[in-house]
């Protein structure tokens, strides 16, 4: 009975020294276990310049392997290199497993002194899948929609120049809630509620809520505080016409669309998620306090059952 290859796709960020040598290891280590690593294009060829001994033993993801056909991809980086690899399995069931090269690294799910032990893991299928929410982000000129992508952390609506405001109204459900000048908006998922939304200001939501959250960016208004909303409702932000201004569409930092005057955009929940492979089950507040050096000394925890 001829047994079907597994392939995991590697992603990293491969003009970094550290995380080649990363991909070249894991790369290694799936082909010793009998898996069958697989690489974007550029990416492989980075891999067998570090590395000729793999020739022969890297598939190319698009070419020999399409993304349907990938039971998990590792990651090896920071935060953005998760963005990217959501970016080129959208829509695919293949979980995400990330290790952290990078910073603050909130989608990764171990650091890089834990490498071999996460592969292991990975090759045993030793990791439950988590499901994070994305959004559904279209943009209308009047009753035309006009650019259509999805996002992870969150969508933005910014000033394209420096030296002027964009005036704007937000919108929840339909209904207009308030207009003002500022330098732009966030809206966001809880997964993005640890990205730009928070520097911004905006609230930190658990992930394992769902919502919508929206931000305003150096608003000029009274009223222009974070809403987090339902994650059945929409938001949407309109770029007033009378602003003269051209705006930007960013999603996730990643995806761009140049905003004309009176462009709309509206978010809502996509229906595909983004799903992430977990080794640990450990708690949300944890993960905070570790990634940020939150200080807890002093605190001797509960006496008794709460």
């Amino acid at each position: 009975m001829t047994q079907v290859p597994r392939h995991i796709l590697i992603v990293a960020h491969t003009g970094r020294a550290d995380s080649l040598e990363a991909a070249v290891t894991v790369a290694g280590q799936l082909i010793a276990a009998g898996a069958a690593p697989v690489l974007a294009p550029a990416e492989r060829d980075d891999v067998l310049a570090a590395s000729p001994d793999l020739a022969g033993h890297l598939e190319i993801l698009g070419d020999t392997v399409q993304p349907a056909e990938l039971e998990l991809v590792i990651v090896l980086g920071g935060d953005g290199t998760i963005l990217r690899a959501a970016e080129l399995v959208r829509g695919c069931s293949a979980p995400l497993l990330g290790i952290n090269l990078g910073h603050v690294g909130f989608l990764a799910e171990s650091e890089r002194d834990d490498l071999g032990a996460a592969v292991r893991r990975a090759l045993h299928r030793d990791y439950v899948v988590e499901e994070r929410m994305t959004l559904n982000v279209r943009v209308k000129v009047y009753d035309e929609v006009v650019y259509e992508t999805w996002a992870l952390n969150e969508a933005t609506v910014e000033k394209a120049s420096r030296e002027r405001m964009i005036e704007v109204v937000i919108e929840v459900d339909g209904r207009p809630l308030s207009s003002f000048g500022c330098d732009g908006v966030v809206m966001s998922t809880p997964t993005g509620s640890t990205a730009y939304a928070f520097s911004a200001g905006g609230p930190i939501v658990w992930p394992t809520l769902d919502a919508l959250m929206l931000v305003p960016l150096s608003a000029h208004a009274l009223f222009a505080r974070p809403l987090v909303v339902a994650p059945d409702s929409s938001l949407a932000v309109e770029v007033l016409a009378r602003t003269g201004v051209s705006a930007v569409l960013c999603a996730d930092g990643r995806r761009t669309f140049n905003l004309p005057s009176g462009a709309r955009v509206i978010v809502r929940r996509s229906d595909v998620p983004v799903r992430l492979a977990r080794l640990h089950t450990g708690l949300f507040t944890d993960r905070l306090v570790n990634k940020f050096n939150l200080p807890v000394t002093g605190w001797r925890g509960p006496g008794g059952r709460e």
